[in-house]
């Protein structure tokens, strides 16, 4: 019997997304990327495994701060002193990395090569890794395909950073089927790049185990790793482990038929202690959208920056390391003729909204902006959020909103809107 874990999706001190000039708090989730790599050291030692792989993505692009590396290359020195080796690989992150391309790893760590693929034995256990990294950031090729075939008589595990047949929120890389990946005849693929965990395929084993520690609100709940034990050359159990040191979450507040402010704060209290409770003791950082057709539709509107305010009160009072990262209104009044609609300005927004070639033009009038905007300007912006919000089209409905709000509704004021 043997037992390896596989990770992923390291991005060793990534930017913060979303919480830049949050105070205090924002420190601890530009930490968290370390303490999870720490907890992915101290999880190997534990479970005494007898070897660790990365499927890519150990850092975050162009990074020129060796410190970075060197905390990496301190916790494979711990692996290295529990006789637990590593094999990795570079993915389309660490393509562009000047550490990873110049830092000298401990004798415990291989990294495959990143002009073809390579195969790696443990002759102790009989397993053979076959893998190969990139120095490209983007690689349009299916190179499952260069793979070899199993070896016989050893455990086969392939080692690809690749986002398959597509992923929502990640480029095209190394684009290839599970059915590519089955043809080698393989007991164990190791992937890396899509940052969600996913098991694709039980035989032979397909599996993402998600990125090591969330970096943004869009990615949330638990992140970790997975721990596969082999007993007599068969996979006899696939563990999911949580290792995240920081934990990001987005909830939904349901204000429907509400019609008090203070109703709506009580339904926010209970659902951010609910959200506490599953992040078991971690700092949290809670994206909350405010959904339903409620009669607080306008004062919400108005009153967005006070709303906030209470809501992140109700985090310091359900705990003192919960950050409200964002608070979304995305109510609609309750039953009310709109202005808007009466105007016939509902249905050109709707119309807009449909049309394809509208979208791609946000979408490319966005990047051009984003080409022209200063890097360091960008990292004060949560920039990737905003894009997907833009390309989503909910700007039409934050327009919609401005304007309802300045023009007013048809009919009696909501009870509770002053």
């Amino acid at each position: 019997m043997f037992r390896f874990i596989h990770a992923a999706d390291l991005h060793l001190d990534s930017p913060l997304r979303g919480l830049a000039r949050r105070g205090e708090l924002a420190g601890v989730f530009l930490e968290a990327s370390r303490r999870a790599l720490e907890n992915l050291v101290q999880a190997a030692i534990d479970a005494k495994v007898d070897f660790v792989v990365i499927a890519g993505d150990v850092y975050d692009g162009d990074w020129k701060d060796y410190a970075t590396g060197q905390f990496f290359v301190r916790e494979m020195g711990r692996l290295a002193r529990a006789d637990i080796r590593v094999f990795l690989i570079r993915g389309n992150h660490d393509a562009e990395s000047l550490i990873s391309k110049s830092l000298t790893l401990p004798p415990n760590v291989f990294s495959f090569s990143v002009r073809s693929v390579q195969t790696e034995t443990i002759e102790e256990l009989r397993v053979a890794l076959h893998g190969r990294g990139f120095a490209n950031r983007h690689v349009p090729d299916n190179v499952a395909l260069t793979y070899p075939a199993a070896k016989p008589g050893y455990f086969n595990i392939g080692v690809l950073h690749t986002s398959l047949t597509g992923r929502d929120g990640h480029d095209a890389y190394a684009p290839c089927s599970v059915e590519d990946l089955a043809r080698a005849g393989y007991d164990y693929w190791a992937l890396g790049h899509v940052h969600k965990r996913e098991v694709l395929s039980e035989n032979p084993a397909i599996v993402f185990p998600g990125n090591l520690q969330g970096r943004h609100a869009r990615e949330t709940g638990p992140k970790g790793a997975t721990l596969v034990t082999v007993t007599d050359g068969r996979i006899t159990d696939m563990q999911a482990l949580t290792l995240d040191a920081a934990r990001f979450e987005a909830v939904e507040i349901d204000a429907a038929g509400l019609a008090d402010p203070r109703a709506l704060l009580a339904e926010a209290r209970r659902i951010i202690a609910e959200t506490r409770d599953g992040a078991e003791g971690r700092p949290l950082a809670l994206r909350l959208t405010i959904t339903g057709e409620t009669a607080l539709h306008d004062y919400l509107s108005v009153q967005a920056e006070q709303i906030r305010e209470e809501m992140q009160a109700l985090a310091w009072e359900a705990g003192s390391d919960i950050l409200i990262e964002k608070v979304r209104d995305r109510t609609t009044p309750r039953g009310e003729a709109r202005l808007s609609a009466l105007l016939g300005f509902d249905a050109i927004l709707a119309e807009i909204a449909a049309d394809p070639a509208f979208r791609a033009e946000i979408a490319r009038t966005l990047g051009d902006m984003r080409a022209r905007t200063p890097a360091d300007a960008l990292a004060l912006l949560d920039a990737a959020d905003a894009e997907a919000d833009i390309v989503a089209g909910t700007v039409i409905d934050a327009a919609t909103e401005a304007v309802l709000a300045a023009l007013g509704h048809v009919g009696n004021e909501p009870e509770g809107a002053r």
